[in-house]
C-alpha cells in the first residue's frame, strides 16, 4: 500500500521534504509524527534525519513525543540527532529531559548527556535528584560524579545528608529554672 502524503502538504511540509520522505519509505502513522513535529516546529531537515536513523535502525520513527520534549527543553538539533543515533530515545531523552527539568544548568546537562551518548558510567537521574534534593550544589554533583561516584555511593550520602537535616532543626533546649 502506498503512504497518503496529502496530510503532510496540508501541513505545509516543503514538497522537498515529502520527496525525501518518500525515499525513505516512510508510513502513514510515520506521516503523522512527522506532522505533530511540523507542528511543534521542529526543523524539516532534522524532521528527515530523524526518520532516517529510526529506519537505520530497523524499525518506524515513533519518538515524537521525546523530541518534542527535547526540542522544548532547548536541545539542539545536533543533540536530538546524537540521542537518536543511540537508539535510545526513550531512556537517555528522557533523563535529558528529567536532568533539564531538575534545574541543572544548559553546561551541566550537556555533560551529562555527553557522557551517557560516549557510555561513560554515570550516577542515574534519580540519584542526582536525591543529590540536589539533600541540598549538595550542582557543581558539588558535578564533582562528585567526575570522581567516579557510583549510584550506591549517592543514595548514602543522600540519605545521610537528609538524616543530617532532619537532625540538626536549629532548636535549642533550654535547661534550667524560668523566673
Amino acid at each position: 500500500m502506498l503512504t497518503d502524503y496529502r496530510p503532510a502538504d496540508e501541513a505545509g511540509i516543503y514538497s522537498g521534504t515529502i520527496e525525501d520522505l518518500k525515499k525513505l519509505n516512510t508510513s502513514d502513522a510515520e506521516v503523522a509524527e512527522i506532522i505533530r513535529l511540523k507542528k511543534v516546529n521542529v526543523d524539516e531537515k532534522t524532521i528527515v534525519s530523524l526518520v532516517r536513523i529510526a529506519h537505520e535502525h530497523q524499525h518506524a520513527f515513533v519518538a515524537t513525543d521525546i523530541v518534542r520534549s527535547l526540542a522544548g527543553g532547548n536541545f539542539s538539533d545536533e543533540q536530538i540527532l546524537r540521542i537518536a543515533q543511540t537508539d535510545q530515545f526513550d531512556t537517555i531523552g528522557g533523563d535529558a529531559v528529567m536532568l533539564h527539568a531538575m534545574g541543572l544548568s544548559a553546561p551541566t546537562v550537556d555533560y551529562l548527556l555527553d557522557r551517557r551518548l560516549k557510555g561513560v558510567r554515570t550516577m542515574s537521574v534519580a540519584t542526582i535528584a536525591d543529590l540536589k534534593n539533600s541540598g549538595l550544589a550542582e557543581k558539588e554533583i558535578l564533582y562528585r560524579i567526575q570522581q567516579g561516584m557510583t549510584d550506591a555511593q549517592g543514595e548514602a550520602e543522600a540519605a545521610a545528608r537528609q538524616r543530617a537535616t532532619a537532625h540538626n532543626t536549629g532548636f535549642k533546649s533550654n535547661r534550667g529554672r524560668r523566673r
